[in-house]
């Protein structure tokens, strides 16, 4: 049986719940089945989630409501869906209390960030202003600037090489790093771009948008490669 990666949707004005095809090409590329997992406020929904799948996935999108991280909405917030915050942090709280790896992107390593209590740069022009291009104006599959590897951690061993490429299509970022987080790669300015989890349980998580890039670069490909092994490994535990 092939492993079951559940991919959490966003939900546009219309209230559908919506995937982009980049998520869904590089799972499935990567030998997983995407599975989507749609916006529910149902406990047991949630936990039927929980035991489907083998691992998750959380995806990007629209900007976090700051009250979940204790601060007050910044002018240059983006547009919030709170009720996509609401489903996605329950499904992480079950999700993190298995053993199941978990891998999110740009608005996902936000959200696994505040998951675990750290906050948001809520803009990063008007909060930590920088030269890198963190909203790029070139295409979604070209990369516009590198990310140093920290060398030591899951990333460097997993790529071998201590700078790789990255595109960019967010104006918020990490702050301060929810519990045990730690860094893996980081923006010549400093901005966090990975991240990972202390211990043995496979938590990984990017700022950048490895599925878009994953078709034309190596490095950016092995980030799922590498999840969807993890996943096969703890396959029904």
């Amino acid at each position: 049986m092939k492993t079951i990666i559940g991919v959490s949707a966003a939900v546009n004005d219309s209230h559908s719940s919506i995937i982009r095809d980049f998520y869904i090409r590089a799972i499935y590329t990567a030998g997983g089945v995407p599975v989507l997992l749609p916006c529910v406020d149902d406990p047991e929904t949630l936990d039927s989630y929980v035991s489907l799948c083998d691992g998750f996935f959380f995806t990007g999108g629209v900007d976090i409501d700051p009250a979940r991280y204790g601060e007050s909405v910044h002018e240059a917030c983006g547009k919030i869906y709170p009720f996509r915050d609401e489903y996605e942090l329950a499904l992480f709280d079950r999700a993190i209390a298995t053993p199941k790896p978990i891998l999110g992107i740009c608005r996902g390593i936000q959200l696994i960030n505040v998951a675990l209590d750290g906050t948001l740069y809520q803009d990063i022009p008007s909060e930590r202003p920088s030269e890198v291009p963190h909203r790029q104006s070139e295409p979604e599959t070209t990369p516009s600037h590198s990310v140093r590897v920290v060398v030591g951690t899951p990333l460097y061993e997993l790529v071998g090489v201590d700078r790789m490429k990255a595109n960019s299509f967010h104006h918020q970022a990490l702050k301060t790093l929810g519990r045990g987080l730690r860094v893996m790669a980081e923006a010549d300015d400093g901005i966090v771009e990975g991240v990972y989890l202390e211990g043995e349980r496979y938590l990984r998580a990017y700022q950048w948008h490895p599925e878009r890039l994953f078709e034309t670069d190596a490095h950016n490909r092995l980030i799922f490669d590498d999840f969807i092994n993890a996943c096969r490994r703890g396959e029904r535990q």
